[in-house]
């Protein structure tokens, strides 16, 4: 989904007397604040970033990463791994070693721990691993996992001929019940009804934040949204009906779930027709489909083999499954490998929706129950690094104005504030002056992506060539003048919660050129003939002129006419006037305002004039990418663990047309860099990536913020939160060790 959006804050803050109640008991719980949740904590089924920790407390994963995001692949014995100096040793449920085979197939040879019980005190086998898998290969899965997606022998075979029967109501449209094999009049009536449901929810949710930014009605939420004239008393399926006149039934991310506020329009099917009708959300045979899948093979109790048919760097994170309880999730009298049986019958997966809003696992901590905005936990004493040293933990609710309140009230215990210079000041004043003192202690790490400008190279092109010189002049023109303000805004607006970057990847990926690798250089900082545009003498203003006389060459070689140092004529298919999109909320909010404001204050003085929008309601920025009529505009990506480029920058990927990047070499790179698991060699790779992407100047890298979680110091023994957290190793990693004071 392409929506930037913030996390819903729409959460009342529990009162103090119930926030003690809520453990059950005369321990203190650990109160973590969070966002609110959307009740879906399921190890298959979780969409938000709130409701993943929540199932995540209760859950181990197959595989893990250390410190950096690298896997570990012998979590049985440990491995030691130094990060910053120290030595860590890092455990797992599971060993897999990897085999690549001359005729290009794949081995992950998969040994489970045999002493890993459940919550419930049963055992963990390989059988739960494989229903697990076979939960998010099924046909009709609906969840975010991509597991079915990989090369994984036999998926196709095995996922072909089925789908899910409100599928196939909804692929043949709602023009009137006609005779099928597939599905009743009844069935084709309710999903209809279901699909409504669905739609008022998904729209209540847009009207829902909206409601956080000053809208009252559902019109005026609308309004925001970009749907104005709705009548004073809309309701929300008026609004949900408004979406579907302009978007079709189309719930693509390009259609209807274009709009979204965070959850996805089929998930909001999925749950009103299991809700109405069950079998809406079972499978349909609609032609063959094989039995099992090849490549995902049981070896005996604690050992397994996945096989895959080619090399995919990317694959060793999807396997990294929870492991579920198929006991739990599913039905042990329908587990019959030989027989290709997997827990639950195929094209059916109501067991485990079921389970959706109760969670159960061998994590270390035991869901209790989820009420007046409180998840409470119990430690799990089954739990294999060992039982918890805290008995109880609350996830509390909380508004973000709230969050640094309640830590310094002491209601909260940990939290994670938005970082900004307005909450760094409010934690130095609870400190006495000092970020991290005797009343908060902050940890900071990389937020996992990065703040960027981008420009679409089909609509910043010369003689309607974007692949050419001329173009890339153009866009070079821009990203010099651009390059040269981030320092200034970036500092102005976030002080030192982030830093300028000079290539177009996040800081915390370990494919991210570093200062003291070789070739590594300041994004656009040379001149159109390859000289340095910059001194290290040079004070900012001279930096600023030296950069507006390089753009001027830019301009110069990209085609334009230029007399007295100034811009009197434009190339073919280029223009004297470009308009930029910044979502600043019309009020500049927005980390690279400044950027633009004094970029176009420099190009006015050239002859360019560059057009500033700053927009209150981003969903216009979004219709306006979707649209390929969009020049410029200001943004952030969001990043994996692989830093894969593939959706971004190959001409195939779902998010190209904002860049509209073409070049042969790069996506022959990208492939290559995917076809292979050496990290040096991808690495070099990358570096080869991200020079063509400077080189095309369709991204204009600009900075890498922080994220923040919040401890109080008088509550929480500091020395016993995970040290060192990294972006990929966050506090909850090794939660079972935290104590409160």
């Amino acid at each position: 989904m392409r929506k930037r959006l913030l996390s819903l804050l729409m959460a009342a803050l529990m009162a103090l007397g119930c926030l003690t109640a809520c453990g059950g008991a005369a321990e203190d719980p650990l109160v973590v604040g969070y966002a609110p949740f959307s009740s879906k904590f399921s190890p298959f089924f979780s969409e938000t970033a709130y409701d993943q920790d929540a199932q995540a407390m209760t859950q181990v994963a197959l595989l893990g990463n250390d410190r950096q995001g690298a896997i570990i692949y012998n979590g049985i014995e440990g491995e030691t791994i130094n990060y910053n100096g120290t030595d860590y040793t890092y455990y797992g449920p599971a060993n897999v070693v990897v085999t690549e085979n001359a005729d290009g197939t794949v081995y992950y040879d998969i040994e489970l721990r045999d002493d890993i019980k459940f919550s419930d005190g049963k055992k963990m086998t390989i059988d739960d691993v494989i229903f697990s898998m076979y939960v998010l290969c099924d046909p009709t899965y609906d969840g975010s996992s991509t597991l079915f997606a990989q090369p994984i022998e036999g998926m196709e075979e095995y996922r072909a001929g089925m789908d899910a029967r409100w599928s196939l109501i909804f692929a043949d449209g709602n023009e009137g019940y006609k005779a099928t094999d597939y599905y009743t009049e009844a069935q084709y009536n309710n999903f209809w009804k279901a699909f409504e449901q669905a739609g008022e929810a998904f729209a209540q949710e847009i009207v829902d934040y909206c409601k956080a930014y000053g809208a009252t009605t559902v019109s005026e939420a609308a309004a925001l949204w970009g749907y104005e004239g709705l009548k004073a008393d809309a309701t929300a399926a008026d609004f949900f009906d408004a979406i579907v006149a302009a978007k079709g039934y189309d719930l693509s991310d390009e259609g209807i779930n274009y709009e979204t506020a965070g959850t996805a329009i089929t998930s909001y099917i999925t749950t009103a027709c299991n809700e109405l009708d069950s079998s809406l959300v079972s499978g349909v045979q609609t032609g063959e489909s094989a039995d099992s899948i090849t490549g995902i093979q049981k070896i005996d109790d604690y050992n397994m083999r996945v096989v895959m048919t080619k090399v995919d760097a990317t694959a060793i994170y999807q396997l990294g499954v929870s492991i579920a309880p198929m006991h739990y999730y599913g039905d042990e009298k329908l587990y019959d490998y030989d027989n290709n049986q997997f827990g639950f019958t195929k094209g059916d997966l109501s067991s485990v929706r079921a389970k959706t809003t109760k969670p159960m696992g061998a994590g270390p901590y035991k869901f209790v129950k989820f009420e007046n905005g409180v998840i409470t936990y119990e430690a799990n004493k089954h739990y294999y690094l060992g039982e918890p040293k805290t008995k109880y933990v609350n996830f509390l609710e909380t508004q973000e104005a709230d969050k640094l309140n309640g830590i310094t009230t002491g209601t909260i215990d940990i939290t994670d504030p938005s970082f900004n210079k307005d909450a760094v000041a409010a934690i130095q004043k609870a400190n006495g002056g000092e970020l991290n003192g005797s009343v908060i202690t902050v940890s900071t790490v990389d937020n996992l992506g990065y703040g960027y400008l981008g420009m679409n190279a089909n609509v910043m092109s010369v003689a309607g060539d974007p692949d050419s010189d001329a173009s890339k002049n153009l866009r070079k023109a821009f990203g010099t003048i651009f390059s040269v303000y981030r320092d200034v805004a970036i500092d102005t607006y976030y002080g030192e919660m982030a830093s300028v970057i000079n290539y177009p990847i996040s800081n915390t990926s370990w494919a991210a050129p570093q200062a003291t690798d070789d070739g590594y250089k300041l994004a656009f900082s040379t001149d159109v003939n390859g000289k340095d545009i910059f001194t290290s003498t040079m004070t900012d203003d001279e930096k600023y002129a030296a950069a507006l006389e390089a753009a001027l060459g830019y301009f110069e070689a990209a085609g334009y006419t230029v007399e007295n140092g100034k811009l009197t004529a434009a190339p073919e298919g280029a223009a004297l006037e470009y308009e930029l999109l910044i979502p600043g909320d019309g009020i500049g909010d927005h980390p690279s305002f400044m950027i633009c404001t004094l970029a176009k204050d420099a190009l006015a003085k050239i002859g360019m004039k560059l057009i500033v929008t700053d927009l209150t309601n981003s969903s216009d920025l979004w219709t306006a990418l979707e649209a390929e009529t969009c020049a410029m505009w200001a943004a952030a990506w969001g990043a994996t663990i692989d830093p894969d480029m593939y959706q971004i920058y190959h001409p195939e990927g779902g998010s190209n047309y904002m860049y509209a990047i073409n070049d042969d070499e790069l996506t022959q790179l990208i492939m290559d860099a995917r076809a292979t698991t050496d990290q040096t060699y991808r690495k070099a790779m990358y570096k080869a990536c991200l020079d063509i992407i400077i080189d095309w100047a369709v991204e204009i890298p600009v900075y890498q913020r922080q994220n923040a979680i919040t401890f109080s110091t008088e509550r929480v023994k500091m020395d016993t939160v995970t040290p060192d957290i990294t972006t990929f190793y966050g506090w909850m990693a090794e939660i079972q060790n935290l104590e409160l004071n």
